[in-house]
């Protein structure tokens, strides 16, 4: 069973219009009828402006920003001083923008919240990761997504270098609790399953030693194991091992940073931490203008 992957690779035109339409979205959005603050500065005045980070974290989102600023004035300069994924520092400077100076100061807000969170991600995800180096476990992100947001986070994922786990309902079966109490038993539910046939990932859910046993027996290949101890993620690594390792294992449930190690120590293959995209706390960026002057050419009255 290979891991999930994007659905839109940010190398594919795919991806590049995924960011288009969330940032016409935010913009849509934010802007409604028309910026009116904005109106206070002279419509030919030409800016320069920078953003800096204000604690250290790994940067996500600089196509969205770009794409912020873009839609509203394509003559727009970004000169990035960071690449996508880079460890930055409090303080930083990460890019200089210069251009319409009214197109700047509408955009910022927009890319600057893309920017805050999918950076909560990437950091989030790299700190888990690096937290378990050393062993085999990989980090996997959930559903527990931001609404609208999901690809955009699963993507924040894979560049604080975690995995994704499937992207939707329609991307894999995940059997859990009340889908086996509704079918009657594991076995009968894995039964329903498997008659799928080849070309899709089915993962179930299981909360105990017995009902991981019982999933073995069914003929699961992963299995999700629920809020076990890390005692009861040693039993099921024992378990499964003794079996000829049939099953990838997944733990999931009650997992920090301060117990991520110990239980990537059990011997499970990975960790899902619903953590990465539900409980993010947004990195702190701003944005100051530096410079302003007057356009050689008036395009527009105030």
């Amino acid at each position: 069973m290979t891991l999930f992957t994007l659905a839109y690779p940010p190398e594919t035109p795919a991806f590049k219009q995924l960011v288009l339409n969330q940032v016409a979205l935010a913009l849509a959005e934010d802007i409604g009828s028309g910026d009116l603050t904005v109106q206070l500065v002279p419509a030919a005045r030409l800016a320069t402006a920078s953003i800096v980070v204000r604690e250290n974290a790994i940067v996500c989102g600089i196509d969205w920003v770009n794409a912020c600023f873009k839609h509203l004035d394509p003559n727009i300069t970004i000169d990035w001083l960071v690449a996508e994924g880079d460890r930055v520092h409090s303080n930083q400077v990460l890019c200089k923008i210069s251009g319409a100076a009214r197109a700047l100061l509408t955009a910022e807000r927009c890319a600057l919240n893309f920017l805050q969170t999918l950076s909560a991600t990437a950091t989030q995800t790299r700190k888990f990761v690096d937290a378990v180096t050393g062993t085999k476990a990989q980090i996997l992100d959930t559903r527990k997504t931001i609404p609208q947001l999901r690809l955009a986070q699963k993507y924040a994922v894979t560049i604080g270098g975690g995995h994704n786990q499937r992207l939707a309902l329609y991307d894999g079966i995940l059997i859990k609790e009340n889908h086996i109490a509704a079918a009657g038993s594991i076995d009968a539910v894995m039964q329903q399953a498997l008659a799928f046939g080849t070309g899709i990932n089915i993962q179930i859910e299981v909360e105990n030693l017995v009902q991981l046993e019982q999933a073995l027996d069914a003929g699961a290949t992963s299995i999700l194991l629920d809020n076990f101890s890390v005692d009861l993620l040693g039993a099921a690594v024992k378990i499964n091992m003794q079996r000829g390792k049939t099953a990838i294992l997944e733990a999931s449930g009650g997992i920090s940073l301060d117990n991520v190690l110990e239980i990537a120590q059990t011997g499970v293959d990975r960790i899902s931490i619903g953590a990465l995209t539900k409980n993010v706390n947004a990195i702190d960026f701003s944005m100051r203008i530096a410079t302003t002057r007057s356009n050689p050419i008036d395009f527009s009255t105030n």
